[in-house]
C-alpha cells in the first residue's frame, strides 16, 4: 500500500474534510464573538463545530454511501460515531466544567503565594449544539463529497 492508494479512499478524504473544515470554521465563529483571532483553536478540542462529530460523521456516512449501508463497516462506524458524539457532549463536557470549578479552588487556595499553578484545561468537551453542528457538517460534506466524486 502506498500513499496514492489512501488518495483513494473515498469515507477516509470525507471525514478528513470535515474535520479540517469544522477546525477551520471555529476560527471566524470565535472572531465573531471575541472580536479576536485565535489561531490556536485550530489544533485544540471544544468549540463550534465538533471536528470529532464532523470527522466520524462524515466517515460513516461516506461508508454507508460508497460501499453501502448494509455493510457491516457501515454498522461499526455508527456505533463508533455513538459513541464519539456521545462522549463530546458528555464525558468532556463534564471534564470541562470539573477543570472550571477546580480552577477556582486553586485561585481561592493559591491567593497571596508567589507561585503559581497552571490552570486545568476547562474547554475539553462541546455542548449539544456544537455536536449538533459537527454532525451537520459531517452530513454535508459527505453528500456534497459523493455527489461530486462517485
Amino acid at each position: 500500500m502506498n500513499f496514492l492508494d489512501l488518495l483513494q479512499n473515498k469515507p477516509l478524504i470525507a471525514g478528513l474534510i470535515a474535520w479540517i473544515l469544522a477546525q477551520v470554521i471555529k476560527l471566524p465563529l470565535d472572531y465573531l464573538s471575541t472580536r479576536k483571532w485565535n489561531w490556536s483553536l485550530m489544533l485544540t478540542t471544544g468549540g463550534m463545530p465538533s471536528s470529532h462529530s464532523a470527522l466520524m460523521t462524515a466517515t460513516t456516512l461516506a461508508i454507508g454511501l460508497y460501499h453501502g449501508f448494509a455493510n457491516p463497516l457501515f454498522a461499526l462506524g455508527v456505533a463508533i460515531t455513538m459513541i464519539v458524539t456521545y462522549d463530546a457532549a458528555g464525558v468532556r463536557q463534564q471534564a470541562g466544567i470539573h477543570a472550571k470549578r477546580i480552577n477556582v479552588l486553586f485561585d481561592e487556595l493559591l491567593k497571596g503565594h508567589i507561585f503559581s499553578e497552571k490552570d486545568l484545561r476547562e474547554v475539553l468537551g462541546h455542548t449539544p449544539l456544537e455536536v449538533i453542528g459537527g454532525i451537520i457538517l459531517g452530513i454535508i460534506i459527505a453528500v456534497c463529497q459523493w455527489l461530486i466524486w462517485k
